[in-house]
């Protein structure tokens, strides 16, 4: 083992041993022509006992392994050593970078705390991969997914999304500066049954401590009656549904904007009332993609894939979903388009995020690659740049 490897293991160790360890991230991948980017590793707890998470960022998915420590760390040992270039481990007392230059050469530097003015006790640092309990939980009994403490047959899909969105929201807390923030505003745009509300709200409030305060928007009336009786049998006071559409309903101080499954051009609106109104975190996982779908003229190489049905809906999917994606970066927002759950549950699967950036973007870089790719497809009009011209 060389002199540096030795190093990183032993920095490593010491900052999980002393509980100040953050997270590491492994970037600058060798293979530049690869379609990973990075891996992102935390402390994490499973059936109660620690593990490393490592979230392999992929440029068309995520990927999450877990591992116990000591195989954790050799696996870290040899990325760096044979796969990534970059190696940095986040503590609460230092930064410590390991870079190898395109001669071979290991430079080591021990810098300053990113994240010396947060909070990372050992309850903060040491996450578990669950965390949403079923034990005791009303929500999740009345709307059908437990029973006596047991996850009903035929709801184990559900219940995983519910705990995969919720584990997609303490991540991108972590990224944004939210992470700091006591209080927070949240919206879900067509709620529906309620499910991912119930369970944000109680991963805020209950789980991170934060103050929150969380609306559920929902045009059918009968829903809204529904989940605001379970709400209040909860005891969940800050936690209220309304009746509406998301068209319509006026969004103020909102710090994360959810819209799961709305329907076609409806995800453009929650989009756009994300952004217009400040929104730190917006998540949305789209539906149908009719307004592109039917607009599609391709006159390159590409029209025969569009002589199949099947293979027209994906194209659509996939030319929407990157138009919605770079009008997000061209407001300021980090996106990232992924795959969230397993399609054995439900083939809307696809999610997209932004967190606000601090620094200052041009956003006339990316509306022209709009434009680029709307002549690109033969696309006359994306519903969500008309929000804008309006």
């Amino acid at each position: 083992m060389t002199d540096y490897k030795a190093s990183l293991i032993s920095e490593l160790k010491t900052a999980i041993d002393t509980v100040t360890f953050i997270r590491l991230i492994l970037s600058s991948p060798d293979d530049k022509s690869g379609d990973l980017n990075k891996i992102t590793t935390r402390l994490v707890e499973v059936k109660n006992k620690p593990r490393l998470s490592f979230l392999y960022s992929h440029k068309t998915k995520t990927v999450t392994k877990n591992f116990d420590i000591e195989a954790g760390v050799s696996l870290i040992s040899e990325l760096f050593g044979n796969n990534f270039s970059n190696c940095v481990i986040f503590t609460t007392e230092n930064d410590l970078s390991f870079k190898r230059s395109k001669k071979g050469k290991i430079l080591f530097n021990k810098l300053k705390p990113a994240h010396a003015d947060c909070d990372f006790t050992t309850n903060h640092n040491l996450k578990k991969i669950k965390m949403i309990k079923i034990e005791n939980n009303i929500y999740l009994e009345r709307l059908g997914v437990v029973k006596r403490g047991k996850v009903f047959d035929g709801m184990s899909g559900k219940f995983r999304q519910i705990n995969r969105f919720v584990e997609t929201i303490d991540g991108l807390l972590d990224g944004s500066d939210l992470k700091v923030k006591k209080n927070l505003s949240v919206y879900d745009m067509g709620s529906g049954k309620g499910y991912l509300t119930f369970a944000v709200y109680d991963f805020l409030v209950n789980e991170l401590k934060i103050e929150a305060d969380v609306t559920g928007i929902e045009y059918r009336e009968d829903l809204v009656n529904i989940c605001n009786n379970i709400a209040a049998e909860c005891g969940f006071e800050n936690l209220k549904f309304i009746q509406g559409s998301i068209g319509d309903t006026a969004i103020e101080n909102c710090d994360i904007l959810i819209a799961l499954h709305a329907c076609d051009t409806a995800t453009d609106d929650a989009i756009y009332k994300g952004i217009i109104s400040g929104t730190e975190i917006i998540i949305v996982s789209p539906c149908c993609h009719k307004q592109i779908r039917k607009q599609l003229d391709i006159t390159n190489e590409l029209k025969e894939i569009t002589k199949h049905g099947i293979l027209e809906e994906r194209m659509a999917e996939m030319a929407t979903d990157t138009l919605r994606s770079l009008m997000l970066e061209a407001h300021g927002y980090k996106t990232q388009i992924f795959e969230y759950i397993s399609d054995e549950h439900t083939h809307k699967n696809i999610m997209i995020t932004g967190v606000k950036r601090n620094k200052i973007t041009d956003k006339y870089i990316y509306l022209d690659k709009i434009e680029k790719l709307k002549d690109f497809f033969g696309i006359k009009r994306f519903y969500l740049e008309d929000l804008f011209n309006k």
